[in-house]
């Protein structure tokens, strides 16, 4: 059985990428395994859920610096760092920019396999959370200006009655506009659209400035 889940496994030390492969692969996981940094962001392509197992020390690219450029390339795949000889700052380097979590070599199949499966599902919500993001925005795009106004006050939680006074207009029209609103945002409450609104940040839309 597959499990749902891609390794990106990138270690100089050939057999170790060897067993560490064969043995994710027998356990249902889909594994692409580099030799080096530089190959991994040659080859390989984003995909997701997925996490990246990492050797932090390597001679053409350190994993720290493998960690900068993705973060610059806005490749967010949650990162494992793997190492026998890290020094403590380069470790809270690396958990400071978002690392997940960090394995020392020789490490225990079971600590392995429980990194691994949290870094996973830590990307699937990323994923889940990423397409609501998108769907949210999308709804919010379908408002008309004065339905956004509407949207922006209830998210405040100002009443029809307090809306109609801001915006010059009757509490009958307001109902409107906020049945609109609701219909749109997919809501089918003030809290799940002010739940909506906060967490993609939809103050922050373009639409807005």
């Amino acid at each position: 059985m597959t499990k749902v889940g891609h390794i990106y496994l990138i270690d100089d030390d050939e057999s170790m990428r060897i067993s560490l492969s064969r043995m994710m692969r027998e356990l249902g996981y889909l594994v692409e395994d580099y030799a080096s940094a530089t190959l991994f962001l040659e080859k390989s392509v984003p995909v997701s859920p997925a996490v990246i197992l990492l050797d932090m020390q390597m001679p053409d690219m350190t994993g720290l610096d493998l960690q900068e450029k993705l973060l610059k390339f806005g490749r967010k795949t949650p990162i494992i760092f793997v190492s026998g000889q890290s020094h403590p700052h380069q470790i809270v380097q690396g958990l400071k920019k978002g690392a997940v979590d960090f394995l020392f070599k020789p490490f225990n199949l079971e600590e392995l396999l429980k990194a691994v499966a949290d870094a996973i599902d830590f990307d699937s919500r990323q994923l889940k959370r990423v397409s609501l993001d998108v769907e949210a925005k999308k709804d919010y795009e379908s408002l008309t200006p004065r339905e956004r106004e509407v949207c922006g006050w209830l998210v405040k939680g100002l009443l029809n009655k307090d809306i109609a006074v801001k915006l010059g207009t009757t509490d009958a029209t307001i109902k409107v506009h906020k049945a609109r609103v609701m219909d749109k945002m997919h809501a089918d409450s003030v809290q799940v659209l002010v739940k909506k609104y906060l967490e993609s940040n939809l103050e922050s839309h373009p639409l807005n400035n």
